[in-house]
């Protein structure tokens, strides 16, 4: 059974915010199971909090989609680099921590990127970045 995982970003976001409603309902009704969770650490999205969390709690397998949005989308690449996922929906993605410091916490930029694993560990990938975000500039 193939399941899509909503990501949301850091700062307090939830699955609950900006596209995610409508989205959800988009997927449900083309017969996709969407599991939108109540991410623990919220303001920081730290990744020992967060991957532990997709993995133990969430069960992410080889038939998970992971759609992410800004640090949603850095959990989904991190996650991916050792785990077998379905594919991947990166919204507004990032490789550095920008020069902030909420972002330097969270400990996703504290290893080099592996991005052959990242590639090899999922059939797909989509990125969804633009040119006018305010947070991300688009050479990310």
């Amino acid at each position: 059974m193939i399941k899509v995982i909503f990501i949301p970003g850091n700062g307090g976001s939830t699955t609950h915010d900006n596209w995610f409603p409508s989205v959800r309902g988009e997927l449900e009704a083309a017969g996709l199971t969407v599991i939108a969770a109540e991410f623990p650490d919220p303001d920081l999205a730290r990744e020992s909090f967060w991957l532990p969390f997709l993995l133990n709690e969430l069960k992410v397998d080889e038939n998970t989609i992971l759609v992410g949005h800004s640090s949603g989308a850095i959990a989904a690449m991190k996650l991916a680099e050792k785990h077998k996922i379905l594919g991947s929906v990166l919204v507004g993605a990032y490789y550095t921590d920008l020069g902030i410091e909420a972002e330097k916490q969270s400990g996703y930029f504290d290893t080099a990127w592996d991005w052959q694993k990242i590639k090899a560990n999922q059939q797909w990938t989509i990125l969804f970045a633009s040119t006018d975000d305010k947070w991300i500039p688009i050479k990310e």
